[in-house]
């Protein structure tokens, strides 16, 4: 194994929704117009088939599909991180190489999940995917413990980017004290990538090399801009202000959300209204309650005219 070296992949790295027809087939060109506006927007990277590209709902042959579809259309024109992990390490090798096949630069991998693995069984997992792709593919652990029951702490991911196992880390607790952790305890051979949508901020100011979530994927301008003032201007003071026109829509989804509307509900929703068909989330999620509509519509109205003028598409 290599020792380390960060991925090709960083800054603002949206997690990409997956479109899907009245039927819930996939609606391949109205997902790659929404792709080429997200990268229009300035993203620097993508994820697609992920958590938020619902690979959950996909068979394995659908999610090759939407994967060799997805990465041919980017055409490297940013680096491409397909979601491949399964619980089955045999799998996750499987959906990995095939990613890789098809061009990506690397993957998204999930760390197995519901029968909620001892780590060192998970470290075989990601040594033995490691192994498969060889060194010059990037290798993203999504450490999530909504999604997995657990997660590894910044130390012990130290030790999986020292073997060359890992070269970046999708951080999606949601706190910035992680970030904060891997910067002290791998400062220079890992990128660290903020993993939720509630504490971009205080991340990009620990060090975070990238935001790799959902909120991008719908206000794809917007997270540059504040990912530039943050890491680039370095001016907080204007990044706090921006940031402020995005807090009462954060809240509604996530500070004192039920999980009733879904995320997802809401992200669909909200593309609708940029003017995409992006039809519903796959059951058993589905559309948001009329009253539902009715306060994102507020929400969105009361944002600041620059944040809906970058998101209109054309």
């Amino acid at each position: 194994m290599s020792t380390m070296r960060k991925t090709k992949g960083s800054g603002v790295m949206p997690a990409v929704m997956t479109f899907w027809n009245a039927d819930e087939s996939f609606n391949q060109k109205e997902t790659e117009r929404y792709i080429q506006w997200v990268l229009d927007c300035g993203a620097h990277s993508l994820s697609v088939t992920g958590s938020t590209g619902e690979n959950i709902s996909m068979s394995d042959d659908e999610q090759k599909k939407i994967i060799e579809c997805l990465v041919k259309f980017v055409d490297h024109q940013v680096p491409v991180y397909p979601g491949t992990g399964k619980y089955s390490t045999a799998q996750t090798i499987e959906m990995t190489k095939f990613a890789q096949k098809c061009g990506a630069e690397g993957a998204l991998v999930i760390m197995p999940y519901y029968l909620i693995p001892h780590k060192r069984a998970v470290v075989n997992h990601f040594k033995k995917l490691r192994e498969a792709v060889g060194d010059d593919f990037d290798i993203i652990l999504y450490n999530t413990p909504r999604f997995c029951g657990y997660q590894f702490e910044p130390i012990e991911l130290k030790e999986l980017a020292e073997q060359g196992i890992i070269n970046g880390v999708k951080l999606a607790d949601g706190r910035a004290s992680y970030i904060q952790g891997m910067k002290h305890y791998c400062p220079d051979g890992i990128t660290a990538l903020y993993g939720h949508d509630y504490e971009p901020l205080p991340a990009f100011f620990a060090g975070a090399d990238g935001w790799l979530s959902g909120l991008p994927g719908i206000f794809p301008k917007f997270c540059v801009d504040l990912f530039n003032l943050c890491t680039v201007q370095q001016d907080a003071p204007a990044a706090r202000k921006l940031w402020d026109k995005m807090q009462d829509f954060i809240d509604y989804f996530i500070t004192y959300s039920n999980n009733d509307p879904h995320w997802h509900e809401v992200f669909k929703y909200v593309l609708k209204c940029f003017g995409f068909d992006a039809g519903l989330p796959r059951m058993p999620l589905g559309d948001l309650l009329p009253e539902e509509k009715k306060k994102v519509d507020a929400l969105l109205a009361d944002m600041d005219v620059t944040i809906k003028a970058t998101n209109l598409i054309k």
